[in-house]
């Protein structure tokens, strides 16, 4: 390949490489979500109906806040407690995320203390612990985001550029349902936790014991956005935190490189009640709940937020950063519109399916990651949605 054609495809890999990012790690979106199709229509009118079943709460606002993106927390704070007096509703009860305690907790007791809404101030782990808290109580999910990224926050068409905007939106936004994922990963048996240790590929993963993460036994994680396993989980995890503090999410992008040439995944996949499963070869299997990317870009075209269904990506290379080129193009493409089926073999696919349930087992242990939080390594995972089981203001 001479040179210019080198560049050229160098290019278009990373293009695809931030796009799968922007995906993965809830980092960026489309300034909306607007919904196409009887079926998503159908189940946010269903939901929506359920939600106004039950009585609105009375009670103050919650604001749970990652106390570590704030250089002033109690200017925050007073901010916070005059818009609320601006909205007449009653002083907010104020609560701090720790590394013990990131949100699902603190949700769980704002709710036990009356909150008419809880509010999640902070970056896309604290949403998903405090959405966690959440899901089924009825008690609706407001957005002050101050992450990097804040995928589902611009999703949701919350302003991001006034504070004062986010925080008015956040307590007296209008409530619609959203749905929510859940994903089950089965820890490692012994001796494929002592083989996986010694693998090259999870060296930066080990814990200081010198053992491979496991995912909580008979845990589910919730996520919001995207969650998978292999290039994808393998990308977020080995990200350097000091990269990603002065470079934000392109720091991701500088992980990918590191692993498009990596292995790939040798998996079967049953999707809803299937008896057969479906072989699949592939970089990642990504399962997601929203799919709109920064400029027009989508990685999942037909995925909604509140249509009852997760979206299903299987993407695969096969001719290295050719590969990654062709997955690059087919993705901005989609983002103009344009989606037509490739005739013949291509170094770089995306497939996609739908499902309420999924299945994947996989013959070599896999990175698994819930937007964005690597949860463990795992060759069996179980993933549903739950229609409409999360209010959010927006």
């Amino acid at each position: 390949m001479d040179t210019w054609s080198l560049i050229v495809a160098l290019l278009a890999c990373l293009l695809a490489a931030g796009a799968l990012v922007v995906a993965v790690v809830a980092y960026r979106a489309s300034a909306s979500i607007s919904r196409s199709g009887t079926d998503g229509a159908n189940a946010a009118a269903q939901a929506d109906s359920a939600a106004a079943a039950e009585p609105p709460p009375t009670g103050p606002p919650a604001i749970i806040v990652n106390p570590v993106k704030l250089n002033d927390l109690d200017a925050f704070k007073e901010r916070c407690t005059q818009i609320a007096r601006q909205c007449n509703l009653p002083e907010p009860l104020f609560f701090e995320t720790s590394e013990d305690h990131q949100g699902h907790s603190q949700a769980r007791e704002a709710v036990a203390k009356g909150a008419s809404v809880v509010v999640a101030a902070g970056g896309d782990g604290t949403v998903r612990q405090v959405a966690r808290g959440l899901a089924g109580t009825g008690v609706p999910l407001g957005l002050v985001p101050m992450g990097t990224g804040n995928l589902l926050a611009r999703n949701l068409d919350i302003p991001l550029g006034s504070a004062s905007d986010q925080i008015t939106a956040a307590f007296t936004g209008p409530t619609r349902a959203m749905d929510v994922g859940w994903l089950k990963a089965e820890p490692l048996r012994d001796e494929e936790a002592l083989e996986a240790a010694t693998a090259k590929r999870f060296a930066n993963l080990l814990t200081d014991e010198g053992a491979v993460p496991a995912p909580k036994p008979d845990h589910e994680y919730l996520f919001l956005v995207i969650a998978g396993l292999g290039f994808d989980a393998a990308m977020v995890a080995g990200a350097d935190d000091d990269l990603k503090a002065r470079i934000g999410w392109f720091a991701y992008s500088v992980a990918a490189i590191k692993h498009m040439t990596g292995r790939r995944i040798d998996a079967r996949m049953w999707i809803g009640g299937a008896e057969t499963p479906e072989h699949q070869r592939a970089r990642t299997i990504m399962f997601a709940n929203c799919g709109r990317l920064p400029g027009g870009v989508v990685l999942l075209p037909d995925a909604q937020l509140d249509d009852g269904w997760l979206d299903i990506a299987t993407i695969d290379t096969t001719v290295g950063l050719l590969g990654w080129a062709a997955v690059g193009g087919k993705i901005l493409l989609q983002g103009l519109g344009i989606r037509r089926d490739q005739p013949g073999p291509l170094p770089g696919s995306i497939t996609f399916r739908r499902g309420k349930s999924v299945r994947v087992s996989t013959a070599e242990p896999e990175a698994v990651q819930v937007d964005g939080d690597l949860v463990g390594i795992s060759r069996h995972i179980e993933t549903r949605v739950e229609r409409g089981a999360l209010l959010v203001h927006s």
